[in-house]
């Protein structure tokens, strides 16, 4: 059960505020993203509280006419939790589970000043646990909200107005692999493998949710899809029914062409959820498996970098590109037959084999 005490970076054993059990890879991390009604910008952040490294760190990112641009920062958490700040980058919660102010005052060409509102209460995703042989690899929560932004963007003297925007974010917590690499890995040897979709969409009146999570022989070990009226509270939402996606893969690549996810109610109605990719958004922009400023990275007492460069031109199969959130065009059909129009990601991350794809290596593809 969420409360409003998991919107604060304090997660923790029943410990001082300033320790969270022994896990040196125990993170705390908030995500956003937001688009225009067009689709023509699309802008995300993260911020993330590391209490073992004693590191906090984020970034954002926005990408206009095909170019993204990114500020990473960093700095030593001082094991203060609460101060969620990093330079010109700052999270202020202003009404638990459901407002937020995000903030970064003008630095490197960009100042951005934008409120999230939810739309609906968060849904609580099911518990990521994922082991790598004998070693847990991931333990996690997350809940995610759709909602409406407004603010403003700007972004080397051009000035972006925020209104009628789209957007999720997301609160996660608990471990995963952050900070520099375990020098001694687990023996055997074995191929890295994590197959992972995620697909918020917001509607004119409702917000469609689905992720899912495979092992190797497609088999889905985390997965969930919900549907989400205006105004839903935590007994509201409509957690949908043996969930399903059928991807259609861009030639040659790991890259979604087209999607369908096709899911039930509890009366037994069927409902599916069509996605077109429109654009695609670089993760690494916001430090998800960046070479240099990868999550909970070392960069010295105080630091920050900006980056520029076009998605469209970098390699997918390069491992730092892989993970991407898709703008999507989204069209949900109800039992009834009536469509409805949305926006949102589909967010991907592929990597290691997959039997129902025929994907034996790293980053084989087919087609």
């Amino acid at each position: 059960m969420l409360t409003k005490g998991d919107e604060y970076p304090i997660h923790q054993l029943p410990e001082p505020v300033a320790f969270s059990g022994s896990d040196r890879n125990f993170y705390d991390r908030f995500f956003f993203n937001g688009y225009s009604p067009d689709g023509s910008v699309f802008f995300a952040a993260a911020l993330g509280v590391y209490p073992h490294l004693n590191i906090i760190d984020g970034a954002v990112s926005i990408l206009t006419d095909g170019v993204q641009k990114s500020v990473h920062v960093s700095r030593i958490l001082g094991m203060e939790r609460m101060d969620i700040r990093v330079g010109p980058l700052s999270v202020d919660i202003l009404e638990p589970l459901n407002q937020i102010r995000l903030r970064f005052e003008d630095a490197e060409g960009i100042d951005l000043d934008v409120r999230f509102e939810g739309r609906h209460f968060p849904v609580e995703e099911p518990r990521f646990t994922h082991r790598q042989g004998p070693r847990m690899l991931i333990d996690c929560t997350r809940m995610t909200q759709n909602g409406r932004w407004s603010g403003h963007i700007k972004i080397d003297g051009a000035t972006i107005d925020v209104q009628d925007f789209y957007g999720t974010r997301d609160r996660s917590w608990g471990v995963r692999p952050i900070g520099a690499r375990d020098p001694q890995p687990v023996v055997p040897m074995q191929m890295p493998q994590y197959y992972w979709l995620w697909a918020p969409v917001n509607f004119d009146k409702f917000a469609h949710f689905y992720h899912i999570n495979e092992d190797a022989l497609g088999s889905p070990w985390n997965t969930r899809s919900v549907f989400a009226r205006d105004g839903a509270a935590h007994d509201g939402l409509l957690h949908l029914v043996r969930p399903s996606i059928e991807v259609e893969w861009r030639p040659k690549t790991r890259r979604v062409q087209r999607a369908v996810v096709r899911a039930t109610d509890h009366d037994g109605q069927p409902c599916e959820v069509h996605y077109e990719p429109l654009q695609e958004f670089l993760m690494k922009g916001i430090g998800y498996g960046h070479p240099e400023w990868g999550h909970g990275a070392y960069k010295g007492g105080y630091a920050i970098e900006r980056e520029d460069f076009v998605p469209a031109d970098m390699p997918w199969q390069q491992l730092d590109n892989l993970h991407i959130q898709a703008l999507v065009k989204a069209t949900y059909q109800d039992a009834d037959g009536i469509s409805s129009t949305g926006v949102g990601v589909l967010e991907q991350l592929c990597i290691g084999p997959s039997a129902p794809n025929q994907w034996k290596d790293i980053i084989d593809a087919h087609g």
